[in-house]
């Protein structure tokens, strides 16, 4: 390289380094030819960048920032739009593996909103970029487009007073409406960041989504280029640094079938599957760490006058311990094979009802440390803010990042919400803005070192 093409680089570098730090620094022309005074300029560039970087902004001296104070300012006061956005998102059916209408409106507001670069990747998550004065960090915050609910579900919300009600409205229709309401606040205030911003709407965080979008950001969307990760999901002003793995099967209990009178003797699936489930709900499991099984969906059969040929069901294990998590899955298997065998030896029918195992979801255990910059930002972020601290585990987007040793939280979306995962899913508005203005203090904060 050039000795005038070393300049320029450290050059541009001082110049980004001296906004973000609003400081007056010297600056050499790449004029100069003598490799002394070049030597001698890259050598005094590389300090200023150093004591610069060591020097980051931290959460109690970023409030006495005009900008961040202008930019909390907009989060609170364009709280109404924050919520006309959580109700719009919301009546935009998205149930996993169908998002793409939502997405769109994301994709949207992320356009109108000014963000660059606004791509939908290969899964279907929504990405808008708001570029720091450096490329790095690069500070993700992220909300999930898709519900539980299926096609067909009356999404319409009700406003009750403060009370909003409709399916999905706090998981994750709130964390979408704080995704957008932090870039509006931002580009509000005219607040750039010395590190860059991207704002992600994923795909598959729910059910059999098995996390899809999330995976696809880290393996292939942007592999290598996230330093933070940041969650929103659900409501409150909880913070989520352990994530809960969790094993997902499709079991398939398969025979001959028949009619139920004339072909009595038969094997039966539905049987197997019925002794599979018996054995299930008596496994004993620890409670710390906090061990849970579920059998959440059943099927099978085709009148109530035939042996079925055919029976299915679908089997959540979940643990924050993966030696737990894997000993409940050995139990499973075994399980499940034994109840196969004893429906056929009932029936002295050997194989005559077969098994078939699908993992339809693998989502991985990860944790945080708590002493990790993150954790240290957020809980500066609530103490400035005044907020209280608590720690907690879930299964979220936030599991993928967790478990490739990145840094990684899940927050809530602030308000108060209730029933979640169920039609009569509400969510309490009063001083929601408080979870606007932590999203966006936290990345603000995390972006500056």
């Amino acid at each position: 390289m050039r000795v005038d093409a070393w300049i320029l680089r450290f050059r541009e570098r001082a110049i980004a380094i001296s906004h973000a730090r609003r400081d007056t620094i010297f600056v050499v022309r790449p004029t100069v030819r003598s490799t002394v005074v070049a030597a001698a300029t890259i050598v005094a560039l590389w300090s200023v960048t150093v004591a610069a970087q060591g020097r980051p902004k931290r959460p109690a001296a970023l409030i006495g920032d005009p900008l961040v104070k202008a930019a909390l300012e907009a989060a609170k006061t364009s709280e109404p739009q924050t919520i006309d956005d959580q109700i719009r998102f919301c009546e935009i059916p998205a149930p996993t593996f169908k998002e793409a209408a939502r997405g769109e409106a994301i994709r949207q507001a992320f356009q109108q909103l000014g963000l660059r670069n606004v791509r939908v990747d290969k899964a279907g998550n929504v990405l808008g970029d708001r570029p720091g004065l450096s490329p790095r960090p690069r500070i993700v915050l992220s909300a999930h487009l898709d519900t539980v609910f299926p096609e067909g579900t009356d999404v319409r919300v009700k406003r009750e007073g403060a009370v909003l009600r409709g399916p999905g409205i706090g998981d994750d229709c709130r964390g979408l409406a704080v995704l957008v309401g932090t870039v509006r606040s931002l580009r509000q205030a005219n607040l750039q960041t010395p590190g860059t911003l991207t704002f992600v709407a994923t795909v598959g965080e729910e059910g059999l989504g098995d996390l899809a979008g999330v995976k696809q950001l880290f393996r292939e969307t942007l592999p290598g280029e996230i330093d933070e990760f940041i969650s929103i999901d659900g409501t409150g002003l909880g913070i989520i640094n352990v994530g809960v793995g969790s094993l997902r099967y499709r079991v398939r209990f398969q025979g001959h079938g028949g009619h139920s009178f004339a072909a009595f003797g038969t094997a039966s699936p539905v049987s197997a599957m019925g002794r599979a489930i018996a054995k299930i709900a008596e496994f004993q499991v620890p409670s710390d760490p906090k061990t849970t099984f579920n059998v959440g969906r059943v099927g099978g059969g085709t009148s109530v006058n035939s042996i079925p040929a055919d029976a299915w069901m679908e089997v959540d294990l979940r643990s924050s311990s993966r030696a737990a998590l894997a000993a409940l899955d050995l139990k499973l298997q075994k399980a499940i094979e034994a109840a196969a065998l004893e429906e056929n030896n009932r029936w002295r029918t050997p194989g005559a009802v077969a098994v078939v195992k699908d993992r339809v979801g693998d989502r991985p255990v990860g944790a945080t440390a708590l002493d990790a910059p993150i954790i240290k930002a957020v809980e500066a972020v609530h103490h400035v803010l005044g907020l209280p601290v608590a720690l907690s585990e879930s299964s979220t987007d936030a599991n993928i990042p967790m478990s490739l040793r990145i840094p990684a939280i899940t927050i809530g979306g602030g308000g108060r919400g209730t029933d979640a995962h169920a039609p009569t899913e509400s969510f309490d508005t009063r001083e929601a803005w408080r979870g606007t203005q932590r999203a966006l203090f936290l990345v603000v904060a995390l972006a500056q070192s």
